[in-house]
């Protein structure tokens, strides 16, 4: 009964909550250098290579801005802070799943 019970509540959190289960999170740790695209995006990369997108649609970015994470490990709905502003990430995107 235990185990039934298990994959049921699982079943129901992909089902209902599926934000919580498909959210992308990339580990930035190995990152080396970024560059603020547009006004509302950053790209991260390792050396020459990009390893990640996150866009901040609320908060205006500039070349210049200080950007600062709370984590290396950050996910969609995280905080960061951009110019001393907190600011939400609404998407992020690794290297692995899209092209820049």
């Amino acid at each position: 009964m235990g185990k039934k019970m298990v994959i049921l509540m699982g079943l129901a959190i992909v089902l209902f909550c599926p934000g919580l289960v498909l959210s992308d999170c990339v580990d930035l740790k190995r990152s080396t250098s970024s560059d603020v695209q547009g006004g509302h995006s950053i790209v991260f990369y390792e050396g020459l290579r990009p390893i990640a997108r996150v866009e901040v649609p609320y908060c205006a970015l500039n070349p210049s801005s200080s950007i600062r994470f709370m984590s290396t490990y950050v996910c969609e709905g995280d905080n960061l802070m951009i110019d001393g502003s907190k600011c939400i990430i609404m998407s992020i995107s690794s290297s692995s799943t899209s092209s820049y």
